[in-house]
């Protein structure tokens, strides 16, 4: 994974449409899809059962849809946006998120990701808005577009 700790400058013009380095790609695995599974009881077919899904409209297993989002935790490692002086930071969550392409078991997926805002919110406390994009390799639309929060505590 990139190392991908950007210091930001607190101004919010600066800042705001920075387009940060795509990550690198991950492949998701029908081993990371059934863990998914067993631990959100989402045992559906076209998730867990590759004979199964085969016949399905999507051809073969697919991920959960939440198991992309929650993939975004991992990526933002690479992408890590960090206010100098920053000693936390919190998700705050997410103003829209639509899940648009399914992604299937063996795809390699990355994360695009644009700062919208930043504001300081209180003194020290400052409010994070993200474009989130994923995308799947060789595919023609997105699997998940997103606007996410977090906020960074700052000294």
């Amino acid at each position: 994974m990139q190392n991908g700790n950007q210091l930001l400058n607190t101004g919010r013009a600066y800042n705001r449409g920075r387009i940060c380095e795509p990550t690198d790609w991950f492949e998701v695995t029908q081993e990371q899809v059934n863990v998914f599974a067993d631990c959100t009881m989402d045992r559906q077919f076209i998730h867990i059962d590759p004979e199964a899904a085969a016949k399905s409209p999507f051809g073969r297993t697919i991920a959960h849809g939440f198991l992309t989002l929650s993939m975004l935790a991992y990526f933002s490692q690479s992408f890590s946006l960090s206010i100098e002086g920053s000693y936390m930071g919190v998700n705050k969550g997410f103003d829209k998120v639509r899940f648009v392409a399914p992604v299937a078991v063996g795809s390699r997926i990355r994360c695009h990701t644009t700062v919208t805002e930043i504001i300081e919110k209180k003194p020290g406390q400052y409010d994070f808005k993200m474009a989130i994009s994923l995308e799947i390799e060789g595919g023609d639309k997105p699997a998940l577009v997103a606007e996410w929060l977090s906020v960074q505590m700052v000294n």
